[in-house]
């Protein structure tokens, strides 16, 4: 314990957890949240259609989906720090490339190669950040700064989707907007470098009971490029082939629960409404009312979901937990499937009205993320339960690889039911798939512990 503790602290120059654990998680947040709703935006602003951009950017979650299948090389091959300080750096060139391929005739290709980069590097950051903190950390230092790590987090997520997306706005006012949208992407790779060179000063280099080394292709100079080379490849290739075996008995354990098929038809199916209306919300909202539509300017939509609507969830978020923490999941599980399903009329109501007023349209947005956030602690705390036993924390990796399938899925054609039936069927389509959401909660066994 009491070497963890210092290698947080003095071992790496005095910089303790308050200096990399908020960053980290602000890294965490913002390549996430480019890849999942910057780029929904900014495909809408460029002129693809629904089902061009929705199929496009359905496809990036894949690498979430599979990123349990590779951990096992960032587990076994260099340090956490070393693929932090690395993906850091991939996903400041991702965001990088995509602001120069804009203006490209080949630029939808192009910025998707490079989402798709900045997507696989950033599921990867998530595995090394977050094995990073357990290894780096004391189990007391874990619980003091996992407030610092998910306000940091939602902080991030505030600043993509709200600060990013209004700039973009602001900047189409006197650019096009493909250089708007370059300035702005231009601006967030600046921002990864900068995180990427703060956290190659500050985080430990001995949390993981070895020198990481600094920025990718540096040299410190702690060893000679011919010491122990072979050795240190057997160690690798043995590491790895011991990783590999813990993930095949991972998917044994996994497969062999109790209740296994219905588990993962509720980590599947869940979602199946909510991942077709996040897909579309935001191209609903920036569309003509002539396409049906709500017409709302960029930097509205940054304010719209950036702040108001990732408060909401936060708070619904925060209610549900408590509530759980007093009374049990069980006695709270119906209550919080509805909360997740049946605000998602306002959507059908705003297509049928197409309201002018902001505060009615932003009113709307709070009451579905507040009950998305609300219904969502009810599926986050299936999975952590689903996942207690042996391996748990391997289990519910796998358990979350489920959750991106499920709104990678119905994501992808999405786009295609809003361009054939128009807004207003397409969400009254939604609010019909919250039945599947009830066949599957009503499916599986809850247990409170």
């Amino acid at each position: 314990m009491s070497s963890n503790h210092s290698s947080t602290g003095s071992a790496s120059g005095g910089h303790g957890p308050i200096s990399w654990v908020p960053s980290l998680y602000f890294a965490e947040a913002l390549p996430y949240m480019a890849v999942m709703s910057l780029s929904t935006v900014m495909y809408t602003n460029l002129g693809l259609s629904n089902t061009e951009l929705a199929l496009c950017t359905s496809w990036l979650y894949l690498p979430w989906v599979i990123k349990p299948l590779w951990s096992p090389l960032v587990d076994s091959l260099r340090t956490k720090r070393w693929w932090i300080l690395a993906m850091q750096v991939l996903v400041g060139a991702s965001l990088a490339g995509v602001a120069l391929t804009l203006h490209t005739d080949l630029w939808l290709r192009l910025s998707l190669a490079f989402f798709w980069l900045m997507a696989f590097s950033s599921a990867t950051h998530d595995i090394a950040a977050d094995g990073f903190y357990i290894l780096g950390l004391t189990e007391k230092q874990q619980a003091l700064y996992v407030g610092w790590r998910s306000t940091f987090y939602r902080i991030g997520t505030i600043f993509c989707q709200g600060g990013l997306v209004f700039l973009a706005g602001m900047l189409q006012k006197h650019y096009a907007t493909a250089p708007a949208w370059s300035i702005t992407l231009g601006l967030s790779a600046a921002i990864m470098i900068a995180l990427a060179a703060w956290h190659n000063r500050v985080l430990p280099r001995n949390a993981e009971g070895t020198d990481a080394g600094s920025l990718p292709g540096s040299n410190d100079g702690n060893m000679s490029a011919d010491v122990n080379v072979v050795p240190a490849q057997e160690h690798a290739w043995g590491s790895f082939r011991v990783a590999v075996y813990s993930f095949a008995e991972t998917l044994r354990v996994f497969f062999s629960k109790k209740g296994i098929v219905p588990a993962m038809l509720f980590m599947l199916l869940f979602r199946f409404p909510e991942a077709q209306l996040a897909k579309m919300a935001q191209p609903f909202m920036l569309r003509s009312t002539a396409e049906g539509g709500l017409a709302l300017s960029t930097e509205t939509i940054g304010v719209t979901y950036g702040t108001i609507g990732v408060l909401g969830l936060l708070g619904g978020g925060i209610l549900g937990g408590w509530l759980v923490s007093r009374h049990g999941l069980r006695k709270w599980w119906w209550p919080m499937i509805m909360a997740i399903s049946l605000p998602d009329a306002v959507y059908v109501y705003l297509a049928l009205a197409q309201p002018a007023s902001l505060w009615t349209i932003n009113a709307c947005v709070a009451v579905e993320q507040l009950g998305y956030g609300f219904g969502f602690t009810a599926y986050m705390l299936f999975l952590v339960y689903f996942s207690k036993g042996e391996r748990s924390t391997s289990v519910f990796s796998i358990c979350t690889a489920f959750q991106a399938l499920g709104m990678m899925l119905p994501g992808m054609m999405a786009g295609y039911l809003a361009d054939e039936w128009g807004f207003l069927a397409f969400f009254e389509w939604v609010m019909l798939c919250c039945i599947v959401t009830v066949l599957v909660s009503a499916a599986v066994k809850v247990n409170d512990k």
